[in-house]
This record gives structure tokens, C-alpha cells and sequence, in this order.
């Protein structure tokens, strides 16, 4: 039990003391290039996809 409660101390300890944290404008600008990465890669996957679909379809139409 002993342990769990230093764990537990040096735990708060470098979250409080050692990690630099980043600036809400700092925050805002990650998470939005993050959030337009995620929708060109969304899009990206989507036309893929499709490209597949349709070979897919012209193709068992084929035979």
C-alpha cells in the first residue's frame, strides 16, 4: 500500500512540477490542425474507397 501512495505522490509531483503544459491559443491551434487533418484524411479514404466500390462493381458486372 505503501508504494501506491508514493506512486501516487510522485505522479502529482511531475504533473505538477516537470510537465509543461501548452497555452489555450497554443491548444486551440493543434487541435484544429488536427481536426482538418483528420477530415482530409477522412476524404481521402472516402474516394478511395469509392474508386474501389466502382472498379468493384464494373468489374463482377464484367463477368
Amino acid at each position: 500500500m505503501n508504494n501506491v501512495v508514493e506512486f501516487i505522490r510522485a505522479s502529482y509531483q511531475e504533473m505538477s512540477e516537470k510537465v509543461t503544459w501548452p497555452s489555450y491559443s497554443s491548444l486551440q491551434r493543434s487541435s484544429f490542425l488536427v481536426l482538418v487533418a483528420s477530415l482530409i484524411f477522412a476524404l481521402l479514404i472516402g474516394v478511395i474507397d469509392l474508386g474501389f466500390e466502382n472498379a468493384m462493381k464494373w468489374f463482377y458486372n464484367a463477368f
